[in-house]
């Protein structure tokens, strides 16, 4: 069974960090493309980051280039964001999944709430 269990979300103010990090299980996780993304109070879910199966290409939405970093560390199945100089936009329950396509969410996990307020 997949399992992908995300942690490290937190109140932060703006201009905060925070590291965000998805446990992947019951898959062979180097064999997967992975994925970041994020669904705001009232909004659908937007796609945020991508990563290839080997970590060589990664890509990330307008709003955050610059600032949030995708990761992965194979041997331990598990999945990275750091987000840096964090906006009170960048408030929503984030997401990790399986594959590349930024539309397909079914195979996630619970998600990680970030909340950036002063």
């Amino acid at each position: 069974e997949v399992r992908l269990v995300e942690s490290g979300g937190e109140l932060v103010h703006p201009g905060g960090s925070l590291r965000l990090s998805c446990a992947a299980s019951g898959f062979t996780f180097s064999n997967y493309h992975m994925k970041w993304g994020r669904q705001a109070p009232g909004k659908g879910l937007e796609w945020v980051s991508r990563i290839s199966r080997s970590g060589g290409l990664t890509d990330y939405t307008d709003s955050v280039k610059g600032r949030f970093t995708i990761s992965r560390d194979d041997p331990k199945n598990t999945l990275y964001l750091q987000l840096n100089d964090l906006k009170i936009e960048d408030t929503a329950m984030y997401y990790c999944a399986q594959g590349w396509s930024p539309d397909s969410w079914s195979t996630r996990g619970q998600g990680t709430q970030v909340t950036v307020s002063s």
